[in-house]
């Protein structure tokens, strides 16, 4: 995201040059538009929920300015000169980069939860290496990690995508204008077509996996790749002289300006993105482009105003700088976030850009010695990146603490009872000092899940197929039971797999990711669409469920679900759940549900981490711990009326005072919602006297 829209030679290459391009003003205040939608889309403001196509008005622009400059070095000299195309990147893009990774690191040291930290770390080698974005794709994917914070770091995707673009485009534009070339003349038609054939195939891809996984669609450069290209294919007429007529061309950079405008506030976080809808934004951009070329008429003059100007010069660091001090900002302050904060934190991202501007870029792009010799620029970025990663290395040796310094006995088996459980929650919400023997410790929690995801006996999004080779328990027992559901299912699997050892039971998993257990067609936001794989998933275990004709079948589900493209959720809900009920009853078979757990405002373990010697900062409200209340009454009746079982686990989680997160010395939950394993063991003797064993 280059943030100028001026492209200048080097002194090497002025002596020979026949033909430089003019500073554009109007893209640099175009600039401005892009950056003030991803601005005020991430700090909330109302109305510009689209905000994030910024980045895809950022992308065309990109792909027009660097392009322009490859075909002008190209009928200049003839060639390219790939070392120095590189060189120049690197000195304008890595020092600003550099500066916001190192201050993002030690901010996040300073005021973001411990337990986030080695992530954050890992977030910086790869965008410093620039392949962040497909660490965000697979991490969209992972409904592990689906309640993780977002990253401080995760805006620098858009710059990997821009790096991965321009790692092959100068080479393949020098093949495609040279090796089909007569003499020393360009063959612009070859041009053309590759930047259509990348068009069309990337912009196919991307349409594809918008339907079918939305964060690979998202953050991947094969995604988009498209829309680069759409900028370089406006370079290419620009280039070749073959302009808008002058008389359209206000009106098409008007329109152009109003598409971009409508997708920033029409779109919203349910759009399917990219895909078919990123060509507003995209032709939106390169509308106002092309027709800038032709004629500076009025659309041209209201970009090219001081303070659109003034900010699409800074809109580079802007961008930089934004995200990390919107995300950071409230926990240095001690407050949360909210839209009146994050207006005032996004003025102050702009002032330390215009800083970062001033005396950081611009000095160091204007130095003689780095502009003279490409292997210095080239030398430089090499340093910034590896200095970076040598500040992630100091920075697994230093990082923050996670252990407190509490101490907490081990939960005693005979205390495991109704009444003694009672009184371990009553002492863990008053539990300050979080137990230095903390089980598991806050360092391990995300490896306390149940095994039924290592085994790949938990489904995941894009799994559709059952897996029939689930079973455990005592698998040559004469009896059996069922776990049927999403995640809220899975994580009682470790407390049914002990009784069902201990009782000689075989245990037959069949669970899946956010797939609930009513026949109710869902949204999922990691797909970005409605759950189809849910339904012929789901299909496929009621039959399975149906032919196995087993002794017990237990249904747990998250009440976070909801009912997509519907007036009446709540209703459907239950009917679905009603459904499902008859689908799999059978006059042997008994039907059990756990009606769902406590969720938190937060990730547990962040929390803990951030109050390592005051814990009832983490103890949820009782009141609060329902997601949905009445619906969740109104299922567990409804169940009961079918002669469903259903079973309440709030009393093992919650008294009257409040939620705790920690009895003795065992970390209860996971994340905001799911118990650790641990605690699911723990819980199996309970859990044994309510069903039966």
């Amino acid at each position: 995201m280059n943030s100028g829209s001026t492209i200048r030679k080097s002194t090497s290459e002025k002596s020979s040059s026949k033909h430089r391009i003019a500073f554009r003003t109007d893209i640099e205040g175009l600039r401005a538009i892009a950056v003030l939608l991803v601005v005020l889309g991430h700090a909330g403001v109302p109305f510009f929920t689209g905000g994030y196509v910024g980045v895809d008005v950022f992308f065309v622009i990109s792909g027009f300015l660097i392009t322009s400059l490859l075909l002008t070095e190209l009928r200049n000299t003839g060639t390219l000169s790939v070392r120095r195309f590189y060189a120049r990147r690197m000195v304008r893009l890595l020092p600003a980069a550099a500066a916001v990774m190192v201050a993002t690191l030690v901010a996040a040291w300073l005021w973001l939860p411990a337990t986030r930290y080695g992530a954050i770390l890992m977030d910086a080698v790869s965008s410093a290496f620039y392949f962040v974005n497909y660490r965000l794709a697979v991490q969209g994917t992972d409904y592990l990690a689906a309640d993780e914070a977002p990253s401080p770091l995760q805006h620098f995707w858009s710059l990997s995508v821009e790096e991965q673009f321009y790692l092959v485009w100068p080479l393949l534009l020098l093949a495609a204008a040279l090796a089909w070339r007569g003499g020393r003349r360009l063959n612009p038609t070859m041009i053309l077509v590759v930047l259509v054939g990348v068009t069309v195939v990337s912009l196919a891809a991307s349409m594809a996996q918008t339907e079918s996984s939305a964060p690979w669609a998202y953050f991947g450069i094969h995604t988009r790749a498209w829309e680069l290209a759409i900028g370089a294919i406006v370079a290419l007429a620009i280039h070749q002289a073959v302009l808008m007529p002058r008389r359209f061309a206000d009106t098409a950079a008007w329109v152009g300006l109003t598409a971009i405008v409508v997708s920033g506030v029409a779109f919203t976080a349910q759009t399917a993105f990219p895909g078919w809808v990123a060509l507003l934004p995209v032709l939106g951009t390169a509308s106002v482009i092309y027709a800038g070329a032709s004629r500076a008429g009025s659309a041209a003059r209201l970009l090219s105003l001081p303070p659109m100007t003034g900010i699409g010069a800074v809109s580079y660091g802007w961008y930089l700088w934004h995200w990390p001090i919107l995300l950071i900002g409230p926990a240095a302050l001690g407050v949360d976030p909210n839209p009146g904060l994050n207006v005032m934190l996004s003025i102050a991202s702009l002032a330390v850009a215009i800083l970062s501007y001033h005396f950081l870029e611009n000095p160091i792009r204007r130095k003689r010695w780095l502009a003279h010799r490409s292997r210095r620029g080239l030398g430089l970025g090499a340093a910034l990146s590896a200095g970076v990663a040598v500040v992630v290395s100091l920075g697994f040796l230093v990082a923050p603490s996670t252990t407190g310094e509490g101490d907490a006995a081990e939960v005693a088996a005979e205390d495991v009872n109704r009444d003694g459980m009672e009184e371990l929650l009553e002492e863990g919400t008053r539990i300050r000092d979080v137990p230095v023997n903390l089980t598991p410790s806050l360092d391990d929690i995300n490896q306390d899940i149940p095994p039924v995801y290592g085994d790949e006996c938990h489904a995941d999004f894009d799994v559709v197929e059952l897996n029939t080779d689930c079973v455990y328990g005592d698998p040559e027992g004469d009896r059996m039971m069922i776990l049927f559901g999403d995640s809220h299912a899975a994580h009682w699997f470790p407390a049914l797999d002990t009784l069902a050892k201990e009782h000689r039971w075989q245990l037959v998993n069949m669970t899946k990711s956010a797939c609930a257990v009513p026949m109710v067609t869902t949204y999922t936001s990691v797909l970005g669409r409605n759950y189809d794989e849910c339904i012929e998933w789901r299909n496929a275990a009621v039959d399975r469920i149906q032919k196995l004709e087993a002794d017990m079948v237990v249904m747990p589900t998250s009440d976070g679900g909801e009912p997509a493209d519907t007036d009446t959720p709540d209703e459907d809900w239950v009917d679905g759940f009603l459904e499902t009920v008859e689908m799999v009853q059978s006059p042997d078979t008994e039907l059990v549900h756990i009606a769902d757990t406590p969720w938190f405002d937060e990730k547990v373990p962040d929390c803990l981490a951030m109050h390592l010697s005051d814990a009832t900062e983490c103890v949820q409200s009782p009141s609060k711990a329902l997601v949905k209340p009445e619906r969740r009454a109104t299922t567990n009746r409804a169940l009961q009326a079918e002669g469903v079982t259903v079973i309440d686990p709030m009393p093992w989680f919650c008294t009257d005072d409040g939620c705790p997160v920690i009895v003795e010395n065992l970390l209860m939950f996971r994340d905001r919602h799911h118990i650790s394993s641990t605690y699911a063991e723990t819980l199996a003797p309970l859990l044994g006297e309510e069903l039966g064993f």
